[in-house]
């Protein structure tokens, strides 16, 4: 089994590598290898749609380690673009930063990707609960009277959201999303979206974690829909521990929130430059990210850092 203490405790801010760099967005440095890409996720850490001065150590290991795990676990049901996780499988150029990229880094297959954020949400929080108090909907979704903040919906519910390079991403109806892709493609990610986050939505019950919302992304490769990017990680998903959840309140969760709320209590007017994080914040969300690898992966079972 892999080991917690073989998280590295070292923070990697960014990379510099011998290939031509394909994108290098808030949390991933991406090379472009030609049909494929290199995604190194670094300890890079956003809040409030600016990237912090400060990282969290371990951060980017437990992003791929998690994406690798899902990627295996949801096969069954979408193909996605991971090719290997393995640093041996890297270009050769790149044999003298194995340690560095180890445990943070997937060669993946590169896809056209499709400009609309695949979002679930099973419970009522975030942007979906300040919505549902002004209108009683949630994307155009009329949702029953009287819910609380936190509340378990009737059922999931799809609510898509358009990709924004700068600034936040727009909450959208499924209309306007038929009107982005088309009506076949919008059905196809919408039922995608629906059995990723069911299946994953009882996995994680029976470890104690409730997921609450979560965010996929899909591409196009060989003309057919493929899962990529990241999945079910705490940067791209609501995960809340079952242990204390109570409705009608903010919920314990393993995710970016402990930072936002330390941000918000500084008063920063939320515009650039972000803050520095002091060392006991960046420890708490350390040990977060740590604790949501270790509960989320079977204890009996194991994540091979050479997953394929």
């Amino acid at each position: 089994m892999l080991e917690i203490q073989e998280f590295d405790h070292s923070a990697v801010s960014s990379t510099d590598l011998p290939l031509p760099l394909y994108a290098r967005g808030k949390v991933r440095d991406i090379y472009d290898l030609g049909e494929t890409l290199l995604m190194v996720a670094t300890d890079r850490i956003s809040a409030f749609d600016c990237v912090l001065p400060t990282p969290i150590p371990g951060k980017g290991q437990v992003l791929t380690r998690l994406s690798a795990y899902w990627f295996g676990a949801t096969r069954h049901i979408v193909g996605n673009h991971l090719v290997t996780t393995d640093p041996d499988a890297f270009p050769a150029s790149l044999a003298s930063s194995r340690g560095l990229l180890a445990g943070r880094t997937m060669l993946v297959r590169k896809a056209r990707p499709i400009a609309v954020e695949c979002v679930v949400r099973g419970y009522l929080a975030g942007s979906a609960w300040k919505e549902y108090r002004q209108t009683g909907e949630v994307c155009g979704i009329l949702l029953p009277g009287g819910l609380r903040e936190g509340d378990r919906l009737p059922e999931p519910i799809f609510t898509p959201a358009t990709k924004a390079r700068h600034g936040h991403d727009e909450n959208i109806s499924f209309r306007q999303m038929v009107g982005l892709v088309g009506e076949d493609l919008a059905r196809e990610l919408r039922d995608l979206s629906l059995a990723l986050y069911t299946f994953a939505e009882g996995h994680l019950r029976a470890r104690g974690l409730i997921l609450a919302d979560t965010k996929f992304e899909f591409g196009i490769l060989e003309g057919k829909v493929i899962l990529i990017d990241e999945v079910l990680t705490p940067d791209s998903s609501r995960m809340w521990d079952a242990r204390g959840y109570t409705p009608g309140r903010a919920q314990v969760g393993f995710d970016k929130q402990y930072v936002r709320d330390y941000l918000e209590a500084t008063g920063w007017d939320k515009k650039p430059p972000a803050p520095p994080l002091p060392p006991e914040v960046v420890e708490a969300t350390r040990r977060l990210y740590l604790e949501a690898y270790t509960r989320i992966i079977d204890p009996t079972g194991s994540l091979d850092p050479k997953a394929r």
